[in-house]
């Protein structure tokens, strides 16, 4: 059985705001998983079934959340390399990674953390968090 770190559908269906679109659901994940596209984290067969996906969001033809929506909405395991998923365990989860902690530090997530925009400046402002908390795990497992 594949962990599963997150699903865009466990968010959705559990909106508190009824004026938010479905597609707020994917941006907090998919910011993450566009950070680690953009470090090549992901396997080989993903790149290969979505090749066409990374390329636009290489190119910023399209953002992170919009990947990540168009993939399935499930943020698995079985998607990322052996690093991508050693970092993805320490960082990413729910119950002892910091990058829930940091998303709504980043972004003072008023009123929810689905009221983060899905842009460039967005990704980019997490992508520095991300970054330097990559940069410590690395230090960190040398």
């Amino acid at each position: 059985m594949t962990t599963v770190y997150d699903k865009a559908k466990y968010h959705y269906e559990n909106f508190e705001y009824d004026d938010l679109p479905q597609k707020q659901a994917y941006v907090h994940t998919g910011f993450f998983i566009g950070w680690l596209i953009e470090k090549d984290m992901v396997r080989e067969d993903f790149q290969k079934s979505f090749e066409n996906l990374i390329a636009d969001f290489k190119q910023r033809k399209m953002t992170g959340p919009e990947v990540y929506e168009k993939t399935g909405g499930v943020f698995a395991k079985d998607m990322l390399t052996e690093e991508g998923n050693q970092f993805a365990m320490f960082y990413f989860d729910f119950e002892t990674g910091e990058y829930r902690y940091h998303y709504l530090e980043a972004f003072d997530c008023e009123p929810s953390v689905y009221h983060v925009e899905d842009t460039w400046e967005n990704y980019d402002h997490i992508k520095n968090w991300i970054d330097n908390e990559y940069e410590y795990w690395c230090e960190k497992n040398e």
